[in-house]
């Protein structure tokens, strides 16, 4: 696992058309709906670690495989990862059923790392389970949606960060939110209280997926099996309603979307047209996968631009 992800990240000419090969027959092989993947995301100091960490415990319970992919904040001296698998998960680090794959957020304001997708696609291949746990910014529900089929949105009772996700529209993405810390008592009951509120407040309809607000607590578990059955019940909502299709073909777009427009800018998206055409473009190539459609269209941008010049 190790060899395939850092072939994925390589730079190198031929490394990087080799990890192209790999990450091209993974996407077409892989059975589907395979691997959940779930995104867990919150506000720093929430227990978002705490609480995969809890998630996974009872997963190998069952037997079932787990990776877990953990976007970190970036070291701006070396531009890698400041935290680190075995810091953040202490008791999964250790289990040989469980695969963290640590990595720097970088430049990105979702915080999101670049090579996350292709983590995911090869991890997704191989376990049962793949969490991606984000660095916390308050950005980067957007981003994480595009990866994963389930977004847990972990809120840290009497933070105050409610409204202020509310008010940036953070809330519209997550599927499902759990409380953590439910053993404060009081505060977190009004924080799934404030919680609840707003999410009448966004309009969904009558058969659309409702998100539960959970309390649990990651230090002793309480909750985490209704959190897991929450899960599953989404993936299953999601199957029955034809959406879990629809949800990687938008991962896939904007997959494709954000890596011309990281690397090109709006001038070389403008020399395919602009982004609904570079969308039109990823709609008609339905029998390529993403990482195929990134190096298509970036040779043709550099095409176009090198005949500017």
């Amino acid at each position: 696992m190790a060899q395939a992800l850092n072939l994925a990240d390589d730079r190198r000419a031929a490394q990087r058309e080799e990890a192209l090969v790999m990450l091209e027959i993974l996407e077409r092989e892989s059975p589907f709906p395979g691997a959940t993947r779930t995104g867990i995301t919150g506000a720093p100091g929430a227990g978002k670690s705490t609480l995969l960490d809890a998630l996974i415990r009872n997963h190998r319970a069952s037997d079932e495989t787990v990776a877990v992919v953990a976007i970190d904040p970036s070291s701006q001296r070396t531009g890698g990862a400041l935290l680190g698998d075995r810091v953040r998960m202490r008791g999964a680090g250790r289990d040989p059923g469980v695969f963290i794959r640590s990595m720097a957020a970088r430049d990105q304001l979702g915080g999101i790392a670049a090579g996350a997708l292709a983590s995911v696609t090869i991890l997704a291949a191989v376990f049962d389970h793949v969490f991606v746990e984000t660095v916390g910014v308050g950005q980067s529900e957007s981003d994480v949606a595009s990866l994963v089929d389930t977004l847990v949105f972990v809120a840290n009772p009497g933070s105050g960060d409610i409204l202020q996700f509310m008010k940036a529209g953070l809330l519209e993405w997550p599927d499902i939110f759990a409380v953590n810390k439910s053993d404060l008592g009081g505060e977190a009951q009004r924080t799934a209280s404030e919680l609840e509120s707003s999410l009448r407040l966004t309009p969904r309809g009558q058969d659309a997926w409702q998100p539960p607000v959970l309390r649990v607590t990651a230090r002793d578990g309480t909750g985490v099996p209704e959190l897991q059955s929450a899960i599953r019940a989404h993936r299953a909502y999601l199957v029955a309603h034809d959406e879990l299709c629809q949800r990687r073909r938008a991962g896939r777009e904007a997959h494709v979307l954000q890596s011309l427009r990281r690397r090109y800018g709006s001038h070389g998206l403008e020399q395919q047209g602009g982004p609904q055409a570079v969308l039109a473009r990823i709609g008609e190539s339905a029998d390529r996968g993403a990482f195929a459609l990134v190096s298509l269209l970036s040779r043709e941008i550099e095409d176009a631009l090198a005949k500017r010049n």
